[in-house]
């Protein structure tokens, strides 16, 4: 068990995401709860991992599933009460495990007291709280464009003026340019700590310093003034694990969020590797192959560049992403042998792992019809592509392989009605695959993919080299090995990765010819690298 009263504890932690919708049902609605989580503890300490990340259940109309929140310092009814979260909190504890909350700081939901209070009037003080401009019905302050598609900017014809939201028009963005906001908002966080929360996970933070008439989003010129003056007021007051959501962080920000002295955060989420099969100029939505060249040198660049003044969060999958088994691996001969790649490719570098909900089982993509998805992101898509004229066919392929609600299906437990996730009908169907896919077969299994996450986290905590080591990239050009070294002091690590369905040729280095094996996804064949073979090689202390 950890000692989170140490600084810097969460570095050798393993953190676990959580979409409580579709974790476990306990009343029969079809929808996850938090009686649910609690009952899934147990499972939670097996695996070994020290804190849940819980995506959001604060009130919510749901309208962006919970990241349009209408109270902060309350739970969702879908969820259960604060009572509930409350017993969530000591329970987890009791077992080693904190729970990290998920808070969207950039907007709230229109129906937040504050907005309803803000589209009251100019003089209201709670109208100051979001970001208002001028402008005539049809008459647009700019062009800008929000995320979910359409016009950033919704009029309202009660004050006259128009407010900018960067996602939903149900999203407004809050103003972080008026200190009464930061004030409020700080003192919700306090508010959590004292319930006993143990970090925070900052949605689209690098997002809060917005400029719409610079169409300036991320990366604003205050971005980090307010981050310092948030940690200052609230972070640095416990001992927290703090992560931010900033898909605008390049290595030099990525250092600023994430400095040793603890001025802003404990590191932030980067998302250059999830895009990197995303052509320039393009939607995410346009499918291309993964350039595995450029994937493995894109992780080498951040691991360096953080080693020693930053620090890395390492993760292939969340709640916004397609499941990487299928994206990155092979789901279909090889799920098994590729999920256990892609676990050992990326916990044997430096950073704080995070395992979504799933992907220690290998957890699979889902192909339903169009009017079964329920993400908003997805329905828009799938509209503006017909309205263009483009084939159902081609958009439905794009759907199945980068859908968010790929990730969203429901926690697959075990092979009886409903996957052991509900007694109802799921919210989002169950992917058919849980029969052969669940958690109680490969609990029951020495050999599945949960045994070699279990592993792998238990070595982190062994190994001081997970931790502290420097990291050297090698074969940098090869177009299927993945293989780098960790080093710290006598300890090292060479962790070996064969990508692809066909095998590769390699011979141990002379320094390794004689390692041991801490952990690996098949039986070696000397010379040779079977299709998608992996293992982590070790030389030093014992």
């Amino acid at each position: 068990m950890l000692d989170k009263t140490k600084k810097d504890w969460w570095k050798s932690a393993v953190v676990y995401q959580i979409y409580p919708k579709s974790f476990q049902d306990t009343t029969g609605s079809g929808v996850g709860d938090i009686p649910g989580i609690i009952r899934r503890l147990d499972y939670l300490q097996t695996l070994g991992i020290d804190v849940i990340w819980l995506s959001p259940v604060c009130a919510s109309p749901q309208v962006d599933n919970g990241y349009d929140i209408s109270d902060y310092r309350d739970i969702d009814p879908m969820f259960g009460t604060l009572a509930d979260m409350r017993r969530l909190i000591a329970e987890a504890k009791r077992r080693g495990i904190g729970i990290m909350m998920d808070l969207v700081l950039n907007h709230t939901s229109d129906q937040h007291p504050w907005f309803v209070q803000a589209r009251q009037g100019r003089e209201n003080p709670y109208h100051d709280y979001y970001v208002w401009r001028d402008g005539q019905p049809g008459r647009l302050p700019n062009g800008m464009q929000a995320v979910f598609g359409g016009p950033a900017w919704e009029w309202v014809p009660e004050v006259g003026q128009y407010y900018f939201h960067q996602f939903a028009p149900q999203q407004p963005d809050l103003n972080w340019e008026n200190p009464a906001v930061r004030r409020e908002i700080y003192d919700m966080i306090l508010w959590w700590m004292d319930q006993g929360v143990e970090g925070f996970r900052l949605d689209v933070i690098d997002q809060i310093a917005k400029d719409p008439d610079l169409e300036i989003t991320c990366n604003g010129p205050r971005l980090h003034e307010f981050l310092r003056e948030l940690s200052t007021e609230t972070f640095q007051k416990g001992c927290l694990v703090t992560v931010g959501e900033a898909w605008g962080a390049d290595i030099p920000r990525a250092r600023l969020y994430s400095a040793p002295d603890g001025s802003e955060l404990s590191m932030v989420f980067q998302f250059e590797q999830m895009v990197l099969d995303q052509q320039p100029g393009k939607e995410k939505w346009d499918l291309a192959p993964l350039p595995f060249v450029k994937m493995k040198q894109s992780f080498a660049r951040w691991q360096q560049g953080l080693h020693g003044c930053g620090w890395n969060s390492l993760f292939l999958n969340n709640h916004d992403l397609p499941r990487i088994v299928s994206r990155w691996g092979n789901d279909g001969a090889y799920r098994v042998r590729s999920a256990k790649l892609l676990a050992i490719m990326l916990h044997g570098m430096q950073g704080t792992p995070y395992i979504y909900q799933g992907e220690e089982l290998g957890m699979t993509n889902i192909q339903l019809p169009i009017e079964q998805y329920q993400d908003l992101e997805i329905r828009n898509f799938y509209q503006k592509r017909r309205a263009e004229g483009c084939p159902e066919e081609e958009i439905l392929r794009s759907i199945y392989a980068k859908g968010r609600d790929n990730a969203r299906t429901p926690m697959q437990w075990n092979a009886g009605p409903g996957a052991g996730f509900t007694t109802g009908t799921p919210w989002l169907p169950v992917n058919p695959n849980y029969r052969e896919i669940n958690a109680q077969a490969e609990m029951a299994d020495p050999d599945s993919v949960f045994a070699c996450y279990q592993k792998l986290i238990a070595l982190r905590k062994r190994y001081p080299v997970f931790v502290e080591g420097d990291f050297a990239l090698h074969e940098a050009e090869h177009p299927r090995l993945f293989v780098y070294e960790r080093s710290l002091g006598e300890e090292k690590l060479l962790v070996v990765c064969n990508f692809g369905d066909e095998a590769t040729p390699w011979k141990a280095p002379d320094p390794w010819k004689n390692a041991q094996v801490l952990i690996e996804n098949c039986p070696r064949q000397e010379g040779t690298l079977q299709p998608w073979e992996a293992r982590i090689l070790y030389c030093g202390k014992q």
